[in-house]
């Protein structure tokens, strides 16, 4: 067996982040056994305040668990793209409690399986069969649980597991190549190991930052380039931004490139940028929606007419697709155009995107729907 030790003075994985502060990050190390049940494995990754482990459940044969959030009690079919919660408790460190959260098991997430991909992109049918389910999970969020998910990206929707003893064979992977790990004088940082590549429905996880939808909410959520125009301009926000984060999403893993870089010169994000894109792609928005921000003024005049020093740049949704043609091009913008809007009450709902004619292609072209005439 070998060890693997990297120089202690190397920073990885959490580590690396902004904030990162040793003690607030559980010390946890392979083999250790918490509630007298959860014996760790190897570690699958991070967060900004958290670390993911497999585990084996001691309790049942042959079973495995990860960490996750939300356990809701629905018929809905989307709740089975809900990453469920399986158990909960707190831990004692040397620096304070824990909460640990025990989650079902799953795959890689869409952005590894992209990374893995042939020019990083998806196919049409692929993207088609992976949207259905989430726009299903989606739906169950925002109309039974009353939640806005707030952080949907490729990072955040994992794939499912249908043969489980890809769970044994990342236990064993962990025993005869163990990760590389930094050995410090009160913990040990390891490597995250990634799951082997499975087939499976995805799953909607990391609801961390969700809120519920029973009001009005304002301040910053989302990634920077996936960031829908009320939360820039520091409006009221709700279930609309996660409409907007789909079509992101979607785009994101069907094209090879962005829609909003948000970049400027030195490769930072740059909200100006990021609203000039905007303007570009939806142009000029409604009066009514820039009466709702005062921030606007710092972009537009009285008239909706753009002012700032950033320009304005030349392309439109059109020009930014760069795979289709023809009919299916002509679809697939009007779906892009259901979920892209100014105003978040243009935005189309779940529904309605769920049954837009290229997101069914696949399934108008088997027979398995017929549209009317």
């Amino acid at each position: 067996m070998t060890t693997n030790r990297l120089d202690p003075s190397t920073l990885i994985e959490e580590e690396t982040l902004r904030d990162y502060k040793a003690e607030r990050f559980l010390p946890v190390r392979t083999g250790e056994v918490f509630k007298s049940r959860y014996q760790s494995i190897g570690k699958l990754g991070y967060g900004s305040a958290s670390t993911v482990w497999l585990c084996r459940d001691l309790f049942a044969s042959n079973k495995y668990a990860a960490f996750k959030i939300l356990s809701l009690s629905s018929k809905h079919d989307g709740r089975h793209h809900i990453r469920r919660l399986l158990d909960s408790f707190e831990v004692e460190g040397p620096h304070g409690r824990h909460i640990c959260l025990i989650h079902e098991p799953l795959g890689i997430s869409l952005a590894e399986r992209r990374d893995l991909t042939s020019g990083r992109v998806f196919d049409e049918d692929l993207i088609r069969q992976i949207f259905r389910p989430i726009l299903e999970g989606l739906d169950f969020l925002h109309r039974e649980a009353k939640v806005i998910h707030t952080d949907l990206q490729p990072n955040n929707v994992l794939i499912g597991i249908e043969d489980s003893s890809v769970f044994d064979k990342f236990a064993e992977m962990a025993i005869t190549n163990p990760a590389p790990r930094k050995e410090l004088s009160d913990r040990i940082v390891y490597v995250s190991q990634p799951m082997p590549l499975t087939k499976g429905l995805p799953s909607l996880t990391d609801l961390s930052e969700a809120r519920f939808g029973n009001s009005l909410h304002t301040g910053l959520i989302m990634p920077n380039v996936y960031r829908a125009p009320e939360v820039i301009l520091e409006m009221e926000w709700s279930y609309p931004v996660d409409i907007w984060s789909f079509g992101m999403t979607l785009w994101d893993l069907f094209q090879p490139e962005r829609l909003f870089s948000a970049k400027r010169g030195d490769d930072q994000y740059s909200e100006s940028h990021h609203l000039a894109q905007m303007v570009a792609i939806l142009g000029d928005p409604p009066p009514e929606f820039l009466a709702a921000s005062k921030k606007t003024a710092k972009y537009w005049d009285q008239d909706g007419k753009w002012i700032h020093e950033v320009a304005i740049p030349a392309i439109s949704l059109e020009s930014c697709e760069q795979r289709l043609s023809g009919e299916d091009k002509k679809n697939f913008l009007t779906i892009m155009r259901k979920m892209l809007s100014w105003k978040p009450e243009d935005r189309s709902g779940w529904q309605d995107i769920f049954f837009d004619e290229w997101l069914l292609a696949d399934l108008i072209e088997s027979g398995e729907i017929v549209r009317d005439e």
